[in-house]
């Protein structure tokens, strides 16, 4: 029995398929494809599918694929063993839920930390009693080159390609580059640090598209030896909220 599941995110769209636990099928692409998932369908044998997605109108998609398989609708409402004390879960993103399932269902009994670095950087905590308090929401790397650009008069708009080092800042885009990357690496280190004085044993999951060049950053750290760099957290979360 395959699962298809599928994450719409700020920038792209994620689809996997998983075999119970195992994903056989992955693909990023900035906009989904029907003629795709049609065949997803028929080639594995979808039996079950369900949809995170950030802002986007799914109707369409809730409508193919109820027509195909067993489609789960996910929300926040989707709790497993998870205690929720969050005080707008209308407002809480899906995808930060699917994360917060694939801990509690891949991490039992774990505080784990996730940090999500993608269009935005999110950190989300479950303690080890599966208790889930909220987290924080912050800028992505890009969004703070286009914000340095788009508030000040004269600074560029820097470019930045995923896999630079932090330069050294002697010229003015080199300075741009050196204060956006520093400081969201910066800014990592000190949640971490914060969230480690509270939790013991912690666990953190780094996930999201900038999360290479981070885990890159963070790997000659004092907390490299507690970080698991997991691109997939979101679609096995998904995956789990299946089997809920």
């Amino acid at each position: 029995m395959h699962n298809l599941v599928i994450d719409i995110g700020n920038s792209y769209s994620k689809i996997a398929v998983f075999d119970k636990k195992t994903m056989v099928f992955h693909q990023r692409s900035e906009q989904l494809d029907d003629l795709l998932l049609l065949n997803l369908i028929k080639e594995y044998g979808i039996a079950n599918a369900t949809v995170s997605s950030v802002n986007n109108d799914i109707t369409h998609i809730a409508v193919l694929l109820g027509d195909k398989v067993n489609y789960i609708k996910f929300t926040t409402s989707i709790t497993g063993n998870v205690h929720s004390h969050y005080q707008s879960n209308q407002t809480l993103g899906l995808d930060r839920w699917a994360k917060v399932i694939a801990a509690s269902q891949l991490l039992p009994k774990t505080n784990c930390l996730m940090i999500d670095a993608g269009t935005c950087i999110t950190y989300d905590l479950l303690n080890e009693n599966s208790e889930y308090f909220g987290g924080s929401i912050s800028l992505g790397i890009n969004m703070r080159f286009k914000a340095l650009n788009h508030f000040t008069g004269r600074l560029p708009l820097v470019t930045w390609n995923g896999d630079d080092d932090i330069p050294e800042g002697s010229n003015t885009i080199n300075a741009i580059r050196n204060g956006v990357l520093q400081g969201a690496v910066n800014e990592i280190i000190g949640f971490i640090s914060n969230y480690n004085s509270k939790y013991p044993d912690l666990k953190i999951i780094l996930t999201g598209g900038d999360a290479v060049f981070l885990t890159k950053q963070l790997k000659n750290s004092i907390f490299a030896p507690q970080i698991i760099h997991e691109p997939y957290w979101v679609l096995k979360g998904l995956n789990e909220v299946i089997t809920l």
